[in-house]
């Protein structure tokens, strides 16, 4: 009977983690798809189309300078009041300014208040992006059996492909159904609204949920810390380093993939949206499966050889960005996607498992989520904006340089902090 209770519990978890990682990156990936799209007209002043380009992914990436912030204010409660009460207000509060984008004025109407507000919502998202990663892997793998926390681990990494296929599928449905007229006038704003729904399914799920045992032991055994940062910082510095600089290449790796991707298809490329969308959507799918893949081969051997493999892959896919996504032709340009996001669930998959495992429980939430959402900044916020100035500056193989540099720093940090690990036995 107890065994029973257990399996149910664990689905209940991760259906938890899934759903509400899924929301998260929904609510994220719109903002994206919206800023590499629409933004740049809609809420900057006119000088010239790549400078709003430019204004616009410099709104995407102050998300990543929020998101620090949201883990250490999350993370803080979630290692002294508990994962489940801070993974429901991470949620909230992402939803909630999500939301809100839907009904902004734009700079026509309201002039330069309207990018002001557009940047206060989006530091919002990044808040709440901020504190959940951490706590849904957490919730996760505390809650995995013996064998199992590779596998565990990559179920809240699923909600990045899920989110992205949503979140671009919808606009790829209101691109079908709307005139470009439409969507842009109006028609962006409904994805916004639509996130109200997911985050109230999120809610739902999330409140039925008790504490994890990794952390109900670790409180019995003594009371929290009472300023879990410092302690991460104090204790465990060379961890937080080794996490920070060993996700720089998944983040660099997807937003390239992604957002900038898309900007140059729909612009340099001259793709129009619907068929660069659809190729998206098609080469995310591949992301998936080496999710998938990479969790199942992480309790074969272990997530860091499998994430040292992905950084491998991720320096190959530098090497073939200029020759494939230059090229101008749409099945090379779709083959280049999907390896790129094959290789991201390779480099993604794993840190569910892996970043945890760098810390123990009582600090675990904080130290995390920090690594993670720094790491974030130094790979994904600058992904996009130095991307489309290597570009218009020295050509897409300036691009694939940069990216192969981010896989270069995040194999260096892996591997030292392995055989750091190994000497220590």
């Amino acid at each position: 009977m107890t065994e029973a209770v257990s399996s149910a519990t664990r689905r209940r978890v991760l259906l938890a983690s899934l759903v509400g990682t899924s929301v998260e990156f929904y609510d994220f990936y719109i903002y994206a798809t919206a800023a590499s799209l629409f933004f740049g007209p809609l809420f900057f002043p006119s000088e010239s189309t790549s400078a709003q380009l430019l204004a616009a992914y410099a709104s995407l990436g102050l998300a990543f300078v929020a998101r620090p912030v949201g883990a250490a204010v999350f993370g803080h409660f979630g290692d002294r009041v508990g994962r489940k009460s801070t993974l429901v207000a991470s949620l909230l509060l992402m939803g909630v300014s999500t939301t809100l984008i839907a009904f902004l004025p734009t700079y026509a109407d309201i002039g330069w208040v309207a990018p002001l507000l557009l940047c206060i919502l989006r530091f919002g998202q990044g808040l709440g992006l901020g504190g959940e990663w951490g706590g849904a892997a957490l919730l996760a793998v505390e809650h995995a059996p013996p064998g199992w926390r590779g596998r565990y681990g990559m179920v809240p990494q699923l909600g990045a492909p899920i989110g992205f296929i949503l979140a671009n599928g919808f606009f790829l449905a209101l691109a079908v159904w709307l005139t470009p007229e439409q969507l842009a006038d109006w028609g962006w704003r409904i994805p916004f609204l639509a996130s109200a729904v997911l985050v109230v399914l999120g809610l739902w799920v999330r409140l039925k949920l008790g504490e994890t045992p990794a952390f109900a032991k670790a409180l019995a055994e003594a009371p929290p810390e009472s300023v879990p940062l410092a302690t991460v910082f104090r204790t465990h510095g060379a961890a937080t380093l080794a996490g920070t600089f060993g996700v720089v290449a998944c983040f660099a790796l997807y937003y390239l993939a992604t957002a900038f991707a898309l900007g140059y298809g729909t612009t340099a490329l001259g793709y129009d949206r619907v068929t660069f969308l659809s190729a998206q959507l098609f080469a995310i799918l591949f992301m998936a499966v080496g999710i998938v893949a990479a969790g199942w081969l992480s309790d074969r051997s272990s997530p860091a050889r499998v994430l040292i493999g992905g950084c491998v892959m991720t320096v190959v896919a530098g090497v073939l960005l200029s020759p494939m996504l230059g090229s101008g032709s749409l099945s090379l340009v779709t083959g280049f996607l999907c390896f790129a996001l094959l290789a991201m669930g390779f480099v993604y998959g794993p840190l569910g498992a892996w970043l945890p495992g760098l810390f123990p429980a009582r600090v675990r939430y904080t130290g995390a989520s920090i690594a993670f959402n720094v790491g974030g900044i130094l790979g994904g916020a600058l992904a996009p904006i130095a991307a489309a100035a290597l570009a218009a500056q020295g050509g897409l193989w300036l691009v694939g340089l940069y990216l192969a540099g981010c896989a270069v720093v995040s194999l260096v940090a892996m591997s030292t902090r392995t055989a750091r690990q190994v000497r220590s036995r």
